[in-house]
């Protein structure tokens, strides 16, 4: 690694134009402790060969930037969260929502717009559906722009409310994602129980959260529960595959995301009391001392630093670009807290799972106000990084600089510049954007075509168009692309992906599996041909999605499932697959004990037998 190089950043007031201040801004900070200026902040960062940082933005035009998202035309839209504070959130201060436009393609921004500054407990935005979707004061709210000129139409629409925001703000709701299937996915916190449904929800219908990765459907109106447990994921993205990924603070910093999964906790009882056993972290390393006390981790010195720089860590980035190296293609990078640095791991399949292996630390701060929140790759491929810009760590023990922030933008050489208005493309170039190798370009088509179908404005050619790419692509990518983009539009029907059961790539058969579960309770079809192929199937990712798709099913379609999957004696020691068959399993087994005890006859997973056993004599206490 070599010092980056760094640009020096000229600030012609004439040419740009600033929102005034709208609010009175107090640093709890020791006025003693002098923050670092931005080009001194370059001039220490360390980078890979070839890798140059320059910087985007930075106080007083963004402050505070706890998340932000890049629109269809490459602008970014900021999260600046005033009201944070060690404990629960600052009064008497209000949250906004900028954009930040780079008008001339040079990787500064030119121009910045206040699209909203009435917020508090902000914490995460998406943009999408003809607004912005954001977390604010526990609820989940849309703002509705349909005319395009960067104000709210009017008032936001309430989508959820009932997430907590009584404690610790670093650890409740927070960011959210476009899933690959339509959905929108969010995280959540340990320290703060909740109870989310549309408003109006009686309270013993509201699904009940903390740590979690969650999401929402933006038209079905619909929200679950995705996964439970670790501490406080606070980054989240997907590979190529569709495969979902979340980081994580003080037990683990990797996790899989499998639907239906209970995690290890920081602390606490799972919801489930039956569940007897949770699932390990995806990482197969720590990035500090776990041998030590994880509050020792702190601090980036002795071996701690020598890991990966502590336990707590800050946004996740599959990066999928097209600017930076192949090499770095597909690895996923995150902030540490603690160690003033981006720390990388490279995914790979491992049993039924996968395994986060360690990587040279991507970026190395080597200055304490460095606090690295979001990561996103734009549209020629550099990647835009934020700073938090503060002392200490996220808890604040020491105060809160408030007046600080910065975006930089971490490039491999000069990109070359490209200004394209996704949102302007008509459908059949949407459909030829998903091959593009910058996956930016991928999601945004995808969701464009979805938003098109919603209104009905969608050309019939495309559904044709994406069968035959689904049916004659010989790049899985390709083919899993045009999956996702018929699940958007609705044209995903059973019968296509009942024959996607027989196919010859893993991950086809793994997200068929996916999408029959989003009908409720499943199709007499589909858990047939479940039973089928869980004692035929050869890929462990395929059987672990049948797995996690158990839950989804009504009690007497689960047992010849289970009992296929129980065959499989090269699953006995998985870190995953025999605790998700188990969480499948346990609700139907006091209804169906006869069935239940048959499975632990015939199960080749010692695992079902003891749990089985375990929850009938928890019954007969």
């Amino acid at each position: 690694m070599t010092k980056s190089s760094f640009l020096p950043v000229l600030i012609l007031f004439q040419s740009w134009t600033f929102a005034e201040d709208f609010q009175q801004i107090v640093n709890s900070q020791n006025p003693e402790d002098v923050v670092i200026s931005p080009s001194d902040a370059m001039s220490k960062m360390v980078l890979p060969e070839g890798f140059k940082v320059t910087l985007f933005a930075a106080e007083p035009h963004v402050r505070q930037p706890i998340a932000f998202e890049l629109d269809d035309r490459g602008r970014l839209w900021v999260a600046e969260c005033y009201s944070y504070a060690r404990q629960g959130y600052l009064e008497n201060v209000h949250d906004r929502i900028i954009i930040l436009e780079d008008l001339d393609a040079d990787g500064r921004f030119d121009r910045q717009k206040v699209f909203w500054d009435s917020g508090y407990q902000l914490t995460g935005l998406a943009y999408g559906f003809g607004g912005i979707w954001a977390l604010i004061e526990g609820r989940l709210l849309f703002f509705a722009d349909k005319d395009g000129d960067d104000q709210p139409d009017g008032d936001p629409a309430v989508h959820l409310d009932g997430f907590n925001t009584k404690d610790t703000m670093h650890n409740i709701v927070n960011g959210m994602l476009w899933g690959p299937d339509g959905w929108l996915y969010g995280r959540h916190g340990i320290q703060g129980t909740s109870r989310v449904g549309p408003p109006g929800t009686p309270d013993e219908q509201r699904v009940p959260l903390n740590c979690s990765i969650w999401r929402y459907h933006p038209t079905l109106k619909k929200f679950e529960v995705v996964t439970h447990g670790t501490t406080n994921p606070w980054g989240l993205d997907y590979d190529e595959h569709g495969q979902m990924f979340f980081t994580n603070n003080v037990i683990g910093h990797l996790w899989h995301v499998i639907p239906g999964a209970s995690y290890q906790r920081m602390y606490g009882q799972d919801f489930n009391p039956y569940a007897f056993g949770l699932i390990e972290q995806s990482a197969d390393h720590y990035h500090w001392d776990s041998e030590k006390k994880w509050t020792d981790s702190r601090t980036a010195e002795g071996k701690h630093g020598e890991l990966g720089g502590g336990h707590s860590h800050c946004g996740g980035m599959i990066y999928l670009g097209d600017n930076w190296p192949d090499q770095y293609r597909g690895r996923i990078f995150m902030g540490n807290t603690h160690g003033r640095r981006i720390n990388q791991d490279r995914l790979e399949r491992q049993g039924t799972s996968y395994a986060g292996k360690h990587e040279p630390d991507f970026m190395m701060a080597n200055q304490p106000w460095f606090l690295g929140v979001e990561m996103e790759y734009g549209p020629d491929g550099a990647v835009y990084l934020s700073d938090w810009v503060d002392l200490g760590e996220c808890h604040g023990r020491d105060g809160i600089h408030r007046t600080s922030g910065r975006i930089y933008r971490i490039t491999y050489g000069d990109p070359k510049p490209v200004k394209m208005d996704v949102s302007k493309a008509d459908d059949m170039t949407l459909l030829s954007l998903l091959k593009h190798k910058n996956e930016w370009f991928i999601r945004r088509a995808r969701r464009l075509l979805q938003e098109r179908a919603v209104s009905g404005n969608l050309t019939l050619e495309v559904a044709p168009a994406l069968i035959r790419m689904l049916e004659s692509e010989k790049d899985v990518r390709y083919r899993l692309r045009a999956l996702w983009a018929l699940h958007s539009i609705g044209k995903g029907n059973s019968e296509l992906l009942l024959h996607l059961l027989d196919d010859k790539e893993e991950h086809l058969r793994a997200w068929a599996i996916k999408l029959l579960m989003e009908e409720e309770n499943g199709s007499e079809e589909a858990a047939t041909s479940f039973a089928t192929l869980a004692r035929s199937e050869t890929s462990g990712l395929v059987r672990l999605h049948l797995a996690s798709a158990l839950q989804r099913l009504p009690f007497e379609k689960r047992w010849a499932i289970a009992a296929g999957l129980a065959s499989h004696a090269e699953d006995a020691d998985d870190r995953c697959q025999p605790l998700m068959i188990w969480y499948g399993i346990e609700p139907a087994i006091l209804p169906s004990p006869k069935q239940a005890l048959e499975l632990a006859r015939t199960s080749c997973i010692p695992l079902l037998r003891q749990y089985i056993a375990r929850r009938l004599a928890a019954e007969r206490k």
